[in-house]
């Protein structure tokens, strides 16, 4: 197997742990403090796995991670507290409220209605929460 990482000597959780800042934040240190809680080792396998390997790797940036994220969350419908962190972790690596929602009703197509106002009612929430004076009901 090909390593896709320059030998640093940064192992998987150092690595876990600086993407995890850089993409979600306050939002997801929160998360590994709560799951730390209840399933330290998780939390670890959380660092190691999707961030320390998979978001650190090149050939697709930051960017363009969060929108496949974003669109897979939609579109699985039943992870509303993850989407939530990755609407938000969107917003910490460029991406645009409008280039967000035009994600979510992409989802509209292949996941269904249901899905895409779903993800739609929970970009709501996040924009709200981030933009208190840029949003209306």
């Amino acid at each position: 197997m090909t390593h896709p990482f320059p030998s640093t000597g940064e192992s998987r959780l150092e690595r876990g742990k600086r993407a995890l800042a850089e993409i979600d934040g306050e939002a997801g240190h929160r998360v590994i403090t709560a799951l730390a809680g209840i399933a330290p080792d998780f939390a670890t396998y959380v660092l190691e796995f999707p961030f320390g390997d998979i978001y650190s790797r090149p050939g697709l940036d930051l960017r363009a991670r969060e929108i496949a994220t974003v669109a897979a969350l939609t579109a699985m419908g039943t992870a509303t507290p993850q989407l939530k962190v990755h609407i938000e972790a969107g917003l910490n690596v460029g991406l645009s409220r409008e280039e967000i929602t035009e994600i979510i009703m992409q989802m509209a197509v292949y996941a269904g209605f249901p899905a895409a106002l779903n993800g739609l009612m929970t970009a709501k929430d996040v924009f709200d929460a981030r933009f208190p004076a840029q949003t209306g009901d």
